[in-house]
């Protein structure tokens, strides 16, 4: 339920400030909501600059959520769940449904940088902000690179198209997938960064035309493809079973972290209180729709047996339905587009959390510091778009995505924990958004979380651990002594 106009008090004043102690108390301290509130915006040397409305927070979420899920993913999920990869992307739609609800109520409440770490960090301490900051750089530095990675394969169909040449494996595929180096991931990678440096209201205004573009792709596709679908190819519905599904989903998963990205605004955010949780729950629901629509058309159009393998299936599917190359041709056009959108809003929302982390003391100040003409975290955006680029160029695509989903799974269920915690320590502050049926609504989203988690393979689930581990060791390192929490006791 929304309560217009309520936004949280400014002031550090609350009950239960953090202590010094023992180990274990400076591992569990929190950072008051007011203080967190407070500080929105402020960086190293300059602020953050509040440009960005309910519209643009909204397409900010479609950007980061609608493109590689649907263009690129869909042709690894198909073989794990056949024709009921529909349902595949209903179940990961509903457990999104109800993390995005938690996402909401905290989005109004405490409209920061920091997304689902500073939302920990008010409510269950500082190792587990840590843990699920960490979680996020996994969630978004790699959901980049594999973006970026599915962005050549599109690239490559249109080049093709239009100017019969493609760009070679070696240089189009990462080690593993029979190439050296994949240029074009780096290139879209280097190519965002470039938008990001001009600042927030540049991007946002970028983002928004590339939107606008892909969403009219994916219509298109449904307009042409339609007319291919074949009952036929719905037959054997659950060829997996719902082992099949699961996994799927767990895989799909990774095409529902828009809304994080769009939270991740709420300092750059004119009216994030009444703002930020309207976005998140109309961006939902549109992708959702989306989603499940081209799925539903594509699995008719094509049998789901000749999906494995196609990272590009939705223009071979124009291309077969029509007999024509160019209705390829435009569809491929609309996926560079919607991927690099992608690839831009993912990458804001990385630099954003570092950008929260940083000002915690918990990583270097470097990743903080203000460009005060642009308004933006100018050597934050280069250090993370170099990064992921050269990872998106030397990392398989299949690795990558389900290396994102189980750090998004896992941030996710730590925010419906946030919920319910926030709700019983701090139950009269103002909330713009209000989780129905709380602690109902948010329990149920951290069991599905935790069973999205469950469906995932043995290996991406020894990388989570790893990754964890050398988070800890970065942490007990660095984060601990140099927490301004920390600091502040002394």
């Amino acid at each position: 339920m929304l309560e217009h106009g309520a936004s949280p008090p400014v002031g550090d004043s609350d009950p239960r400030p953090p202590s010094s102690g023992g180990i274990g108390t400076r591992l569990m301290r929190r950072k008051p909501v007011e203080r967190l509130v407070a500080e929105g915006g402020k960086g190293e040397g300059g602020t953050l600059r509040r440009s960005m409305g309910m519209w643009q927070l909204t397409m900010i979420s479609i950007g980061a959520t609608l493109g590689t899920g649907i263009f690129v993913v869909l042709g690894e999920a198909v073989p794990d769940a056949g024709p009921a990869v529909i349902v595949a992307f209903v179940i990961a739609g509903v457990t999104a449904l109800f993390s995005a609800l938690s996402y909401a109520e905290l989005a109004g409440s405490i409209p920061v940088s920091g997304s689902s770490y500073s939302y920990a960090y008010a409510t269950l301490g500082e190792l587990v902000a840590w843990v699920c900051g960490w979680c996020l750089i996994l969630e978004y530095g790699v959901s980049v690179a594999a973006v970026a990675v599915g962005w050549g394969q599109y690239l490559n169909e249109l080049l093709d198209g239009v100017f019969g040449f493609t760009i070679p494996a070696a240089l189009s595929q990462p080690p593993g997938d029979g190439g050296v180096f994949n240029l074009p991931a780096l290139l879209v990678v280097l190519l965002a960064m470039v938008f990001l440096l001009g600042g927030a209201k540049e991007s946002a205004r970028a983002n928004t035309i590339m939107v606008v573009v892909k969403i009219a792709a994916l219509l298109l596709f449904c307009g042409v493809a339609v007319q291919g679908v074949r009952s036929g190819n719905y037959a054997n519905f659950f060829p997996m079973g719902m082992a099949g599904v699961s996994a799927a989903g767990a895989t799909l998963f990774f095409s529902y972290i828009g809304f994080d990205a769009a939270s991740t605004a709420g300092e750059e955010a004119k009216n994030p209180q009444r703002d930020l949780p309207r976005a998140i729950m109309l961006s939902l629901v549109i992708v959702t729709a989306l989603y499940c629509l081209v799925a539903a058309i594509a699995v008719g159009a094509m049998p789901w047996q000749k999906f494995e393998g196609s990272e590009a299936a939705l223009a071979g599917i124009m291309k077969t339905v029509t007999g024509q190359s160019w209705w390829a041709v435009l569809l491929a056009f609309g996926a560079v587009i919607a991927i690099a959108s992608v690839v831009l809003t993912v990458l804001y929302g990385q630099t954003r959390i570092l950008f929260a982390m940083s000002r915690d003391g918990l990583v270097p100040k470097v990743f903080s510091k203000v460009h005060p003409k642009s308004g933006a975290p100018r050597a934050n955006t280069v250090i993370v778009s170099l990064f992921c680029g050269v990872l998106a160029a030397a990392v398989p695509l299949g690795e990558l995505a389900d290396a994102t989903s189980i750090g998004t799974l896992f941030a996710f269920a730590l925010v419906n924990v946030a919920v319910i915690v926030l709700r019983r320590t701090r139950p009269d502050m103002p909330r713009s958004f209000r989780t129905p049926l709380s602690p109902l609504f948010p329990a149920i989203g951290f069991v599905l979380c935790l069973y999205m988690m469950g469906s995932l393979g043995a290996v991406t689930w020894v990388v989570f651990g790893v990754w964890m581990a050398v988070g800890l060791v970065v942490y007990f390192g660095y984060g601990l002594r140099r927490s301004r929490l920390a600091t502040a006791e002394k």
